[in-house]
């Protein structure tokens, strides 16, 4: 899953990022207002960490910028010691949660992770469909009682899909989502229709045949 990083602080921003890129997450950032609506704008984000005291605004201003503009995405505050004013605010316009400074990296993984838990999951750990459970916590997907042998980066399309049924994901957001910025490299993209074909020969082999539906010209839905 990608996250936006928003800290104009370089030393908290840079172990931010190296912890959570160990952990799994792609991970982008901004040290400002602007930077921050700007990438928004561009990029599709799972959750943002979001600094109250920037040099061009307050955070409050990304906050609800991404609450108007992507309602499904999550927020994390960080904010100082004594803020409170800054957390009321916050929680009131629609963050999640938040942090003060300063905090332990393996808690904010362990909100992140519950954040996005209860926004893509429904505060489950698992995603269950007929025939189909994912397992996000193990990582496994059970196919009609079968587990299925999928790459790290097919199981990671499968969740990207079906954390968001019926829901149109076209193939730049799978591809950015999925790949980050090695996507942008890319001159076509074979790699993402590659993978999906992959990931539903394994599907159909353990009898799920009509979960990935294929929107020509424009991207994938999944569909119970």
């Amino acid at each position: 899953m990608r996250i936006l990083i928003i800290e104009d602080e370089k030393s908290l921003r840079e172990d931010v990022v190296d912890y959570l890129s160990e952990n799994g997450y792609k991970c982008d950032f901004a040290t400002t207002v602007k930077s921050a609506t700007q990438k928004l704008s561009d990029l599709v984000y799972s959750c943002a960490l979001v600094y109250i005291c920037l040099p061009d605004g307050s955070g409050m201003e990304v906050v609800d910028y991404i609450k108007k503009n992507s309602p499904e995405m999550g927020v994390i505050m960080i904010t100082a010691k004594n803020a409170l004013e800054d957390k009321l605010e916050g929680l009131k316009i629609g963050a999640d949660d938040y942090l003060t400074k300063p905090f332990h990296l393996s808690e904010l993984n362990a909100r992140l992770y519950s954040v996005l838990r209860r926004r893509n999951y429904g505060g489950k750990n698992t995603l269950s469909f007929e025939g189909l459970e994912i397992d996000t916590t193990e990582k496994k997907v059970i196919a009609n009682g079968i587990q299925l042998q999928l790459t790290k980066k097919e199981y990671e399309i499968l969740v990207f899909l079906a954390s968001s049924p019926t829901h149109l994901i076209t193939k730049e957001a799978l591809a950015d989502s999925i790949w980050g910025d090695k996507a942008e490299m890319a001159s076509s993209f074979d790699f993402v229709y590659s993978q999906i074909k992959n990931l539903k020969k394994k599907l159909n082999e353990a009898g799920i045949t009509n979960y990935i539906k294929v929107v020509y010209g424009m991207g994938y839905k999944f569909k119970d």
